[in-house]
């Protein structure tokens, strides 16, 4: 079964670059599963900075809303998957045209992760440190992406959080030196 990881921290903290040196401490063949879209210019140049970032030999999946469907296609016991990151997938899924979509994928996400096998990395951005935000979306935004995470936390033997660089321990073992 998968041994799933779960990387929090705000913008810039560094979680991805972590989630990226536990991918390749790991030992495994890497998916990287992308769930950003690129609605704009700038969306198009952060994809683009990510996508060049990122060893060639890795596989990229890119996956905005049926995250678990992809999981389960790609997860393997000698795979590592990088999932980056789950906000822009909340984001995708509240979105969504169909009304239905973020309830169905939520649960198909969750049921999924017990059943995975290799290791599975989840980045997220943790965004309930601030004010509570104007508008209905942005605060149901903050309010679902606190209540995934703590889902997925419950279901992960590892939890970090990323500050500044720094990565800090919620559950599970400690890293040691500079990883795992």
């Amino acid at each position: 079964m998968t041994s799933p990881a779960l990387i929090l921290g705000g913008a810039r903290s560094g979680k991805s670059a972590l989630a990226e040196r536990l991918a390749v401490a790991s030992g495994r063949e890497v998916v990287y599963v992308a769930t950003g879209q690129a609605g704009d210019g700038e969306m198009a140049a952060r994809i683009a900075h990510h996508r060049a970032q990122r060893p060639a030999h890795w596989l990229t999946v890119e996956e905005p809303v049926k995250l678990a469907d992809k999981l389960l296609d790609h997860a393997r016991e000698d795979r590592c998957l990088l999932v980056d990151c789950l906000t822009l997938w909340l984001t995708n899924v509240l979105c969504d045209a169909d009304p239905g979509c973020f309830k169905r994928e939520r649960k198909a996400l969750l049921d999924s992760l017990p059943r995975l096998p290799g290791r599975l990395l989840l980045v997220s951005n943790e965004v309930g440190l601030g004010v509570v935000p104007l508008g209905e979306l942005s605060r149901r935004f903050v309010d679902e992406a606190g209540r995934l995470h703590q889902a997925i936390a419950a279901l992960c033997p590892r939890v970090l959080f990323v500050a500044a660089g720094l990565p800090l321990v919620l559950k599970g073992p400690a890293l040691e030196g500079n990883l795992p």
